[in-house]
């Protein structure tokens, strides 16, 4: 199997993701394309949050022209998601698109591929060939029954073929499915027949609640087993919500480290305090911290300081008091309506 370490390496820009280079976190705007301001507003927007690439459609020609003004203002590889006219790829590629994603199935001829293929090749561009169990052609769903995870495979590589045979292969993979056992048996099937750099995902995931759990548990069986070059979290809803998410996915499997990881317990009859909102609001806080550590929030002044031992710091609270932790050890106790602030104090001086 080809793993991530061993896959091509394939240049977006300014990025470049395979051969063991850092896995990219991708989102995709839903502002119109052709609105150029609200589209570079929301675009600034993910990349404070953390997004490394981006995607905008462009399902008319106002919107191929418009990249070109997108992207002279953003600060992350700009790519171009394009469905069925040739002649919208050519016009993203030509205005600045650092990437198109195409499925070659719905360009139509191989005259029209071809003039795509041209047109990258040109600006040395790379393909991002997407399949999703919901366009697989006739005869593949015909062939097993259904979609199926060998069929996801077998579309995606006939379709890397059809690009092969026009001398090109500066191309990225994905393979989608809504089917999380599914989507994560066919990477790990194309993982074994290729090494194209694989863009993983879980799509149309759902809400921010269901899909990030959908995309927790399908992320995490694929970039588990050394699979996934890029990743974007499929949520309906804030774009920064992926981002989000995909940060904290990739931290905890311990594929990327940087920014602070909050920890804090579930709450029982012991609790005195208002947890679920001091969690919360901790969560809030730390967002912007430059910090490699973790922080606790405990709901009990009891078992609190042992249960934040791995913690770097936290805090515990009681009736009428909280506890300053550090590595399980209290540092002093404080008025509960100053434990908020004197935790950030603390970060504070972690950070000068």
């Amino acid at each position: 199997m080809t793993t991530r370490e061993h896959t091509r390496c394939v240049r977006i820009g300014t990025k470049q993701i395979g051969a063991g280079n850092p896995i990219l976190i991708q989102s995709m705007t839903n502002t119109k394309t052709e609105d150029v301001e609200a589209t570079i507003s929301q675009i600034l927007a993910l990349e404070a949050a953390g997004c490394e690439l981006i995607r905008c459609t462009v399902p008319t020609m106002e919107a191929a022209k418009a990249l070109a003004k997108i992207r002279s203002r953003i600060h992350i590889p700009l790519i171009a998601d394009i469905h069925f006219d040739y002649r919208l790829a050519i016009a993203a590629i030509e205005n600045g698109a650092d990437k198109i994603r195409i499925n070659p199935g719905n360009i139509g001829s191989d005259e029209r591929v071809r003039a795509v293929v041209d047109a990258a090749r040109e600006r040395g561009i790379p393909i991002r060939v997407g399949v999703n169990s919901g366009s697989l052609e006739k005869e593949i769903l015909a062939k097993y029954g259904g979609v199926t995870a060998k069929g996801l495979v077998e579309s995606a590589l006939d379709k890397c073929r059809r690009i092969e045979e026009m001398n090109y292969d500066n191309l990225v993979v994905s393979i989608k499915s809504s089917d999380v056992l599914m989507c994560a048996e066919a990477y790990e099937r194309f993982a074994m027949e290729s090494d194209y750099p694989l863009h993983a995902g879980i799509t149309e995931a759902g809400t921010v609640f269901s899909g990030n759990i959908k995309s927790a548990v399908g992320l995490s069986l694929i970039l588990s087993k050394g699979i996934g070059d890029t990743i974007r979290v499929s949520l309906t809803g804030d774009p920064v919500e992926e981002v989000r998410s995909a940060k904290l996915i990739l931290r905890t499997l311990g594929l990327r480290k940087g920014g602070i990881e909050v920890v804090s317990c579930p709450t029982c009859g012991r609790t005195q305090i208002d947890l679920i909102s001091l969690a919360a609001r901790v969560e809030q806080m730390v967002r912007d911290y430059p910090l490699d550590i973790k922080v606790a929030v405990m709901g009990c002044v009891v078992n609190g300081p042992g249960e934040a031992r791995e913690a770097d710091i936290g805090i515990a609270g009681g009736r009428e008091e909280g506890l300053l932790i550090r590595r399980g050890e209290v540092i002093r106790k404080v008025p509960e309506d100053q434990i908020l602030d004197t935790l950030k104090s603390e970060l504070d001086h972690w950070t000068e």
